[in-house]
């Protein structure tokens, strides 16, 4: 199964009413929505240590908030792909394979810092309404409502950062 772990061998079979092939499929779109928010996190981390010229101060800071956001919010989605009974990716190579978002391997302008992080959380945006179409034919409401709160949260970001670019 591509994207997702395989699921746990144990003699506690999971029975939360949604059946295997969906909790598997579920999981599977989860697992992009992971990559996703930690390849963001990496990028807006990064951008944190390397930002310089006259916005510094207010993105650094900026920045420094919005990575510490997305770090809480990767172990919120890798629990809930456990609790679907499927394995969490976790390694850099999963999440490379997994990922839409772009490695920087140069530091950009500030100014393009911006622009980057507002398509990166836009991405997120797009990965996660993805994800919601396949929790929501299962019925699985924990997964429809932590993805509508993570659409909401990258959606404000993004036109928030958009803003600074007016």
């Amino acid at each position: 199964m591509r994207g997702a772990m395989p699921r746990e061998d144990n003699d506690m079979k999971i029975d939360i009413g949604i059946d295997t092939a969906k909790r598997e499929e579920i999981a599977k779109s989860l697992s992009r929505v992971l990559a996703d928010t930690y390849s963001l996190y990496l990028k807006t981390h990064y951008f944190h240590w390397n930002v310089t010229g006259p916005m510094f101060q207010t993105l650094h800071l900026m920045f420094e908030t919005q990575y510490n956001e997305l770090w809480l919010a990767t172990d919120v989605i890798a629990e809930r792909i456990r609790a679907l009974g499927v394995m969490s990716p976790g390694t850099g190579k999963q999440f490379a394979a997994l990922t839409a978002i772009a490695e920087d391997e140069t530091v950009p302008a500030a100014q393009d810092m911006i622009r980057k992080l507002v398509t990166g959380h836009e991405t997120v945006a797009r990965t996660s309404r993805e994800a919601f179409k396949h929790a929501e034919d299962a019925n699985d409401q924990p997964t429809c409502d932590l993805l509508t709160q993570r659409m909401q949260i990258h959606e404000k970001t993004a036109w928030m950062l958009r803003s600074l670019l007016e």
